[in-house]
């Protein structure tokens, strides 16, 4: 668990690293600035979000694969996924006229952050095929249980992102322009590392990647079936999150920077502990692919244990911490204030947030995604019935009680259906 688990940790807490590196670079100019990236990140978390199916899905079909010792079908299921990403990814770039006109529409920022989060979406944009190639890779090697590489692939990105950040951003003065720019350059660099790496892994496997997987109409059947589902779950979370923060934005600038740095706060958290997550859905998968109950059992135990324990030292941090973390992130005084006042919400969020992640992971590597769907779909009228009732009521502090109702239905809706898992893998 922990060979798998604590690479994944790793490789996923450079993720967030680099969007509060992206914060902190324009969190010295303006709040607007502030804002724009708080907006463009929702933009491109409901993109690349609703599309993460690619790597979910190769996720659970190369842990099954690996599982039931099938190299062939551990290559196969990269290729097919390597070539729906692409597809996607290029039509997102054709889209990136309607994406930001719909995104800005969607969210509401004020006339001083829209112009700025427009530039920043629409040179993001061109990174889309290439991030969803990472994804590929990620998933790919997570089920084919190679955490190690996901671990030097994600820091290798990120890191280069945050040198980009620092040098375009910083010291030749880009700002916006400069983060924007930073992310596309690493992720179409860290794409062709990807596609490279995965290729040789298969070829020493004995199964080289071949284009002609791209044809078997019935294992894409089945992918579809399986994606679909993945797909309209993602949608209702990215829909729910986006709704977030249109909300907290139509509430002011400060509001919206303020909400943004703290939900960079949780997203360090979802980051930290879908590593464990991440282990269940290899672990799961391969216990699937063998038929083994008792491994499937242990799987479940191990990550969950020890998910739950991570949460509780996020707790910890963030209670004592809390505001040295924001101060670090933005040294405007009017926002770092407006951010403590919610900063409890951080803090409660990591062992309500746990449950609902580990059980993702639990169902990802079980590719039982139909009770993925209804369980988020129940979550996300839940979600949006609370803000209905809470915001007019307490404003921010409804939004994040909200988010908090939305968390809590997601654990208990997955909880509900985790019995009927464990009885199918019984017949």
């Amino acid at each position: 668990m922990w060979r798998l688990a604590l690479p994944m940790t790793l490789s996923n807490l450079t993720v967030p690293l680099v969007g509060m590196v992206d914060t902190a670079v324009v969190g010295r100019i303006s709040v607007a600035d502030i804002g724009a990236v708080a907006v463009g990140a929702t933009v491109f978390s409901f993109l690349f979000w609703t599309f993460a199916f690619v790597r979910m899905g190769t996720t659970g079909f190369a842990a099954q694969a690996h599982g039931a010792g099938d190299s062939e079908g551990l290559a196969a299921a990269a290729v097919r996924a390597y070539a729906m990403a692409i597809v996607i990814g290029c039509v997102m770039v054709i889209l990136s006229m309607p994406v930001r006109w719909l995104g800005l529409l969607v969210i509401g920022p004020s006339e001083a952050v829209a112009p700025l989060a427009d530039t920043y979406i629409g040179i993001r944009i061109w990174s889309a095929p290439a991030t969803l190639v990472n994804f590929v890779a990620t998933g790919w090697l997570l089920g084919g249980q190679r955490a190690d590489l996901v671990l030097a692939l994600q820091v290798f990105i990120n890191l280069l992102n945050m040198a980009l950040d620092l040098l375009l951003g910083v010291v030749m003065g880009w700002g916006l322009v400069g983060v924007a720019w930073a992310t596309v350059v690493a992720e179409v660099t860290g794409s062709g590392l990807s596609l490279v790496l995965t290729a040789r892994i298969a070829a020493k496997r004995g199964a080289p990647f071949r284009l002609a997987a791209v044809r078997d109409l019935q294992a894409f059947r089945r992918i579809a079936s399986v994606n679909t589902d993945i797909f309209l779950r993602t949608l209702i979370a990215v829909c729910s999150i986006t709704s977030f923060t249109a909300v907290g934005a139509r509430m002011g600038e400060l509001v919206l920077a303020a909400n943004g740095i703290l939900m960079l706060l949780q997203t360090f958290v979802a980051y930290g502990l879908d590593g464990f997550a991440h282990a269940a859905e290899a672990l799961v998968g391969g216990a699937v692919g063998r038929r083994d109950l008792r491994a499937f059992r242990a799987a479940v135990a191990a990550t969950s244990r020890w998910a739950v324990i991570v949460s509780g030292c996020y707790v910890a941090a963030y209670a004592l911490f809390g505001n040295q973390i924001v101060a670090l992130i933005s040294d405007l005084p009017e926002v770092r204030q407006m951010a403590s006042a919610y900063l409890v919400w951080s803090i409660v969020l990591p062992v309500v947030s746990v449950w609902g992640f580990q059980l993702d992971g639990i169902f990802i590597g079980a590719t039982r995604t139909r009770a993925m769907l209804v369980a988020m779909a129940i979550s996300g009228a839940t979600f949006f019935a609370a803000m209905a009732i809470l915001v007019p009521l307490y404003a921010n502090h409804g939004l994040w009680a909200s988010y908090l109702v939305f968390m809590v239905a997601r654990a208990v809706t997955l909880g509900a259906a985790y019995p009927a898992l464990e009885r199918s893998l019984r017949g």
